[in-house]
């Protein structure tokens, strides 16, 4: 078996980095991201006491986004990163220091793995996981011009018993623009129903990535939220794809004449 590496501290040699970039090279501005996009688990961390079916639920991925995202930097001639780990094992949208970071719950389910975890034991995660992934996307802003910053995730149709309706919703604190443009086209195509910061919000306590890559550099962005049984298979994923590679563009072209 291949040692564990000393700059990972967790990871084994053969095992996957923590994140993949699509298409380094695009020329359109957005950057896609994908926080929940994988659902391994570290071999040193066994399965976290979780069957199979746990693991391939919800809980520890967000379904269906990875498709959408590669598709979509295909269409956009974009830029993608993609987190492989499971959030179960840390929440690359969650500051490291908030305890919904390495969950003892998820929805109803305990995950055993997380229980005792000690705090060099988070930090061996975050070295290995967490640190890595975001220190690539600051990277990725810094090397390109301008960066419109779209954080792709997906959400359960049934959370805690709790139907969910909308088909898709955009979620946005401090600088709205590019949701609302894109909210207003979504919803101009007739057939979804649209829902703004539902059923997830941003904030500094909730998320990661749109606060500290987007909000504190001044970049427009979006946040993007699909219902997941809309992106399980690969047509959902290509028609989703195809729809937000026709949308994106457009509200981008109206925030823009709005700010000229």
């Amino acid at each position: 078996m291949a040692a564990v590496t000393e700059l990972a501290g967790l990871l084994f040699e053969d095992e996957p980095p923590p994140y993949r970039v699509i298409n380094p090279a695009g020329r359109s501005p957005f950057l896609l991201t994908a926080d929940h996009a994988g659902r391994v688990i570290p071999r040193a961390l066994g399965d976290l006491g979780l069957d199979e079916a746990a693991r391939r639920r919800h809980i520890a991925w967000d379904i269906g986004i990875a498709g959408v995202t590669e598709r979509l930097a295909e269409m956009l001639d974009a830029t993608a990163i993609l987190q492989t780990y499971s959030r179960l094992v840390i929440d690359c949208n969650r500051q490291p220091s908030v305890p919904s970071a390495f969950p003892l719950v998820s929805e109803a389910t305990a995950i055993p793995g997380n229980a005792g975890l000690t705090e060099a034991g988070k930090q061996a995660r975050r070295a290995a996981i967490f640190d890595p992934y975001h220190e690539a996307i600051a990277g990725l802003v810094a090397a390109r011009g301008r960066t419109v910053y779209i954080a792709m995730h997906s959400f359960t149709p049934v959370y805690l018993g709790q139907a969910r309706p909308m088909e898709v919703a955009l979620l946005y604190n401090r600088n709205p623009a590019l949701s609302r443009s894109l909210v207003d086209l979504l919803r101009a195509e007739g057939d979804l129903d649209v829902a703004e910061n539902a059923p997830y919000r941003v904030s500094d306590e909730t998320d990661y990535g749109v606060p500290v890559h987007a909000e504190r550099r001044g970049l427009d962005y979006a946040e993007v939220e699909i219902r997941q049984d809309l992106i399980e298979d690969e047509a959902g994923q290509a028609a989703w794809a195809a729809r937000l590679a026709r949308l994106l563009p457009l509200a981008l072209e109206i925030l823009t004449g709005k700010q000229a």
